[in-house]
């Protein structure tokens, strides 16, 4: 049998959660806001766009710079540096690029037999800008010359292919609807589907080697907005005023200990993708993260009334 302030608490705390908000998933279409173009989105990947019931600022949606992007073009090949420009390491017309000379070299046929044991390339230097092109001859290949495909890179380049998304926030309390109370749990839980979570598949080829990603969420960390982090392995679960566990802590994905300050809190996440791939006989992780808006919540003091 309960004790009297323990029927009391429990009766307070249904009061304060029966006044909380559960808002279903709006279509992302209808709610979509499209990060400005100072939000970090990587190549080929434009759509840094985060969806909220209560929308706030959209953060930041780099992730360290662990995005795909684009290969610089030119055929493939990988990207290499050259004061200060990235260009790519081999080009249809140019060749394979040598970083240790700045210069381009493509097999070619000259006007005369090349020495014995060496072969004629086509050499543009200058990084490729053409205007300073030279036959020579060499015994060996160029460094770099003929160089595969760098796994990695085809991995990339199968990310910078597909979307991943910061999945649309959900909380109760919501501070449109009604405050909560100083000591009560608060659930927290995202929008459930493959396009927030996946896995989300995809591959890049390029000269007979093909690489194949799979992505999924790792996790959600919630950013309370109060100096504490609450870590959470699922979507969480929505939060029902009417449910066996209204009043109490969520099952999988909450701030069970609640706020211990009045105030008006806000609160952000950040999704962690994990990105495997695999081919060409290596394989490996890609970490990206997605960071979400803010969502407000407004915390009363709880009030207790004696008579």
């Amino acid at each position: 049998m309960l004790s009297g302030a323990a029927t009391t608490r429990r009766a307070l705390a249904g009061l304060g959660l029966t006044l909380l908000l559960v808002v279903g998933a709006a279509p992302p279409a209808a709610a979509a806001l499209r990060a400005d173009p100072g939000a970090g989105c990587p190549p080929d990947q434009p759509d840094c766009s985060v969806w909220d019931d209560e929308p706030g600022k959209p953060g930041d949606t780099g992730g360290g710079g662990d995005d795909g992007g684009d290969d610089g073009g030119g055929g493939g090949g990988g990207v290499c540096q050259w004061n200060g420009r990235t260009i790519p390491c081999y080009d249809e017309d140019l060749g394979w690029f040598n970083n240790g000379d700045g210069c381009y070299y493509k097999l070619s046929e000259g006007t005369v037999e090349p020495p014995e044991g060496e072969q004629w390339y086509l050499r543009t230097c200058n990084g490729g800008d053409l205007g300073t092109q030279v036959m020579v001859t060499r015994a060996d290949p160029p460094p770099g010359f003929g160089a595969p495909p760098d796994p990695e890179e085809l991995a990339r380049r199968a990310l910078a292919s597909i979307s991943l998304l910061p999945a649309p926030l959900r909380m109760a309390p919501r501070k449109s609807i009604g405050p909560g109370l100083v000591g009560l749990p608060v659930w927290m839980w995202a929008a459930r589907s493959t396009s927030y979570f996946g896995p989300l598949t995809a591959s890049a080829s390029d000269r007979g080697v093909t690489v194949s990603i799979e992505a999924k969420v790792d996790r959600i960390v919630w950013d309370m907005g109060n100096g504490d982090e609450v870590p959470c392995e699922t979507a969480g679960t929505p939060y029902d005023s009417k449910g066996d566990r209204a009043g109490e802590t969520s099952p999988d994905c909450g701030y069970d200990k609640g706020y211990q300050k009045a105030g008006t809190y806000r609160v952000t996440a950040t999704t962690h993708w994990k990105v495997t791939w695999h081919g060409g006989g290596e394989s490996g992780e890609i970490l990206v993260t997605r960071n979400s808006g803010t969502v407000p919540i407004q915390i009363n003091e709880l009030q207790v009334v004696t008579r």
